[in-house]
């Protein structure tokens, strides 16, 4: 229920909204055409966005391409940093006490 208020999907929602209103009494034309599938887009990649915090969240592995997948990486680098510091500072306090 948390992520149906994601502020990606709300923006979405919203510009459909007020493109609806707009081309509501307004002919075809391809600028309106144009329109609709630039806001089928933005409604994709918000709900993609969603489904992929969703799987993040349970642990699944999301796809290399999404901005989740980004940040579990760099989460990744930055405890594979700590644990080797770690292994090297106790590898020198065991060096330091054996002299």
């Amino acid at each position: 229920m948390r992520y149906l208020f994601s502020t990606g999907l709300i923006a979405a929602i919203s510009a459909g909204i007020s493109l609806l209103r707009g081309t509501r009494q307004e002919p075809i034309t391809w600028r309106a055409a144009l329109s609709w599938v630039s806001w089928g887009i933005t409604m994709a990649l918000a709900v993609g966005a969603v489904v992929d915090m969703n799987r993040e969240r349970r642990g699944v592995l999301v796809d290399a391409d999404s901005p989740q997948s980004v940040k579990k990486s760099k989460k990744a680098q930055r405890l594979q940093f700590r644990s080797q510091k770690a292994l090297a500072d106790a590898q020198g306090h065991a060096s330091d006490k054996r002299s």
